[in-house]
């Protein structure tokens, strides 16, 4: 895994400084080497960090060119095809001088330009030099599972890795974007293209960009979708054996490729459907998997480890427990700094813990995330389902009163985000069940920012996939927005500050593909069960023991860690301080929420990340 930053210009470009800072502010995502290039017009700039995965000599060196110098590429990612796109391009003539995957995609763009992204199998973000043509292509992988931030203006484009690449410079904007903002105390992430700084924007999932270097102009398309899903009249006209038999294929396939390195591999084992899969896939390819797992003992709630050595001990993996019994508030500044865009999703600090441990044994981890947004294993889904049977017959009109009297209620109470998704009409449109503030929480917390005026429902709305099925539905907007922007920018920041590099079996787009164009919902979820069709393959291959309806997520004792002690005095210590953005009584009435049983510890959490990131970064 990599860190990449660069500069396009429509004139040669005076300041060229800033490329080594925003590269070196990156680090993390390369330990191992770093480059950096300018064309001879120094219109074009680019840098690079490497952790070195695949062909770790230095033939694997970014910048890349190709052997006419015409090309030049900075790439963050793995292309898991390499090996069948480098015989394919073999056969057409193309020599290659190094055993790594970016050399492929180089020769890729020869063979087929822009359009080779639709022949790459991996997790991705590029930018790619045409000086033939004076152009700089950058693209995004399906998923996002790579990040990729730009800038343009005044006939230049600025993109990076991260945030921090192009904050490094300190004459770039360091002001708020408080659409943004808006959206983050709302969803709980920024979606889409919009970034928490404003001028900034981050090139989509399955996106890229043409930047015509000659006229400063861009263009910005996306270059692939979720297939459309196949019609199933009736549940018995499919076979589901058949399907069954593709997953598995499918599934084996993908560990079997993602499982190619040339340093050692190791599996995050949590103990769940999805991550227990992709071990028992991982012994089939290997004799020696490694496999980790995070708990917390002294919180039962919140330990997954008996699961986990279950599942190692029917495989005979070598396993590694890591006991986050003491984890400290200092984490948390660190975390800011790292996470350019604040999240509220404090599972970030075992996702960092358990990098942590891994990183000492393994360069390369393989996860499970994906599994739920495919295959439909949240629990809110069957909550939807029951409510629309429940309730769908009766006119959203009389509802309305309902949702109304919910929004009355004290934030933080238990109940209060059903009561307003009753309002919603679920034969076409979502509720918000993950709102971490409604719109009168957030003016009340921005009251001294008048520029500041709710907006992100109508954001969000934009985003809601127009189908009549309701679980294809919920499942393609988590995919696009939740798993986009939360779980797979999680897991990037807290493994890359480790410089350890995570990887998806499940988020092969041969898998996103089968899972929203051929398994009907009614192998996904129903009222009373979850994730059919997976646990199915689950019950095939797993050991009779294991658990298959035991759900819990990647989470952490936060509430206990707020009644007393280090984390409670930090809360108070950031959000009561007289610089703190958030209105100062509205902040007192979620901690005093907390203390007397709501369930705020999340929504705090949200606030003091962000105070610490805007400290950190001098955001204004």
């Amino acid at each position: 895994m990599c860190g990449i930053v660069g500069i396009a210009s429509s004139s040669p470009v005076e300041q060229q400084a800033w490329l080594l800072k925003g590269r070196d502010a990156m680090t993390h995502r390369g330990p191992d080497d770093a480059g950096e290039w300018w064309s001879a017009d120094k219109r074009v700039g680019l840098a690079h960090r490497r952790l070195s995965i695949v062909d770790l000599s230095p033939a694997g060196h970014q910048p890349m060119h190709d052997m006419t110098k015409n090309l030049t590429i900075v790439f963050n990612g793995e292309i898991y095809n390499y090996l069948d796109l480098k015989q394919e391009l073999k056969g057409k003539g193309y020599v290659f001088n190094s055993h790594s995957d970016t050399e492929v995609i180089l020769s890729a763009y020869l063979e087929w330009g822009t359009e080779c992204l639709s022949r790459l199998n991996g997790m991705f973000a590029f930018a790619l030099y045409d000086a033939r043509v004076k152009k700089i292509f950058l693209a995004r992988d399906r998923a996002g599972e790579k990040p990729l931030f730009y800038a343009q203006a005044s006939g230049e484009l600025r993109f990076a890795s991260e945030l921090k690449g192009l904050l490094a410079d300190s004459a770039f904007n360091h002001a708020i974007n408080y659409e943004a903002l808006d959206c983050y105390l709302s969803m709980g992430y920024i979606p889409g293209d919009h970034c928490a700084i404003q001028g900034v924007n981050k090139l989509p999932p399955a996106h890229a960009i043409l930047f015509d270097c000659a006229m400063g102009t861009i263009k910005v398309w996306r270059y692939w979708s979720l297939p459309e899903q196949d019609v199933f009249p009736t549940s018995f006209q499919v076979d589901e054996d058949e399907l069954l038999d593709e997953l598995e294929v499918l599934l084996q396939d993908a560990v079997r490729r993602q499982l190619v390195a040339d340093v050692p591999v190791g599996v995050l084992l949590s103990g769940g459907v999805d991550s227990s899969l992709i071990t028992a896939m991982a012994v089939r390819e290997s004799s020696r998997v490694k496999t980790f797992n995070v708990g917390f003992p002294s919180f039962d709630k919140y330990n997954e480890a008996p699961h986990a050595r279950l599942i190692a001990q029917n495989f005979g993996t070598e396993h590694i427990e890591l006991q986050a019994d003491d984890v400290s508030p200092d984490l948390l500044p660190i975390l800011a700094r790292q996470y350019d865009e604040p999240m509220v999703d404090s599972s970030m600090i075992p996702t960092y813990l358990v990098s942590q441990l891994v990183r000492q044994h393994c360069t390369v981890a393989l996860g499970g995330d994906g599994g739920d947004e495919l295959f439909g294993g949240y629990a809110y889904y069957n909550r939807l389902l029951w409510t629309h049977q429940k309730f769908g017959w009766i006119p959203t009109a009389l509802r309305k009163p309902l949702a109304i009297g919910g929004s009355l209620l004290p934030t933080g109470f238990k109940g209060r985000h059903t009561l307003q998704s009753l309002g919603t009409d679920l034969s076409r449109d979502l509720p918000s069940v993950a709102t971490y503030f409604d719109p009168l929480a957030r003016r009340q917390l921005l009251s001294s920012i008048d520029s500041c005026s709710p907006v992100a429902e109508k954001i969000r709305s934009k985003r809601v996939p127009q189908t009549t099925d309701l679980l294809q539905r919920v499942t393609r907007m988590d995919f696009n927005n939740y798993l986009a922007e939360d779980i797979l920018v999680k897991v990037d920041r807290a493994s890359m500050l480790t410089s350890l590099e995570i990887r998806a079996p499940l988020l092969d787009y041969r898998i996103i593909e089968f899972a929203f164009g051929r398994v009907p919902s009614s192998l996904k979820t129903t009222i009373d069960q979850r994730k059919i069709l997976l646990k199915r393959l689950a019950a095939r291959v797993l050991p009779p023991e294991f658990d298959l309806q035991r759900k819990h997520g990647f989470s952490i004792p936060l509430p206990n860690w707020l009644k007393a002690g280090l984390w409670r005095e930090m809360f108070y210590e950031v959000l009561l301080d007289k610089q703190c953005l958030f209105d100062r009584n509205a902040v007192s009435q979620l901690l005093q929420g907390q203390d007397s049983g709501k369930h705020n510890s999340e929504r705090l959490f949200s606030l003091v990340l962000f105070e610490l990131w805007r400290r950190e970064y001098q955001i204004s």
